[in-house]
């Protein structure tokens, strides 16, 4: 292509209008699963404590946004789960990023993943 040529062109974008992929304003709200989060208690672990979302609001957020791969609190004894695991790594990952929650949802949470 010679941009120094004497005759004029022009370049113009291609525009497909029945594209299967979501146009702006289109994805799903995120509003739509606010609600299902199982009660902050003050004490307790595990289930016991609390925090993060029910299971049934987890299908029900799964299910308002597809593709999501949101997935339930890993609740198990830390001893109990295979050092290397997939839930083990989720575990570590999650009580790294939480450790400056302090809010009363937040330390409910982390007693839920035994951090």
């Amino acid at each position: 292509m010679n941009f120094y040529s004497p005759t004029p062109f022009f370049i113009m974008a291609y525009v497909q209008h029945n594209s299967p992929f979501l146009k702006k304003g289109d994805a799903p709200s995120r509003k739509k699963s606010k609600g299902y989060y199982n009660e902050a208690k003050p004490t307790g672990t595990g289930a016991d404590a609390g925090g993060g979302m029910s299971e049934k609001g987890v299908k029900k957020y799964r299910r308002d946004n597809p593709g999501s791969k949101l997935q339930t609190a890993v609740t198990k004894d830390p001893s109990k789960l295979k050092k290397g695991s997939k839930a083990w790594k989720r575990r570590k990952s999650f009580c790294a990023r939480s450790k400056g929650w302090t809010s009363e949802r937040g330390r409910a949470a982390r007693r839920r993943w035994n951090c």
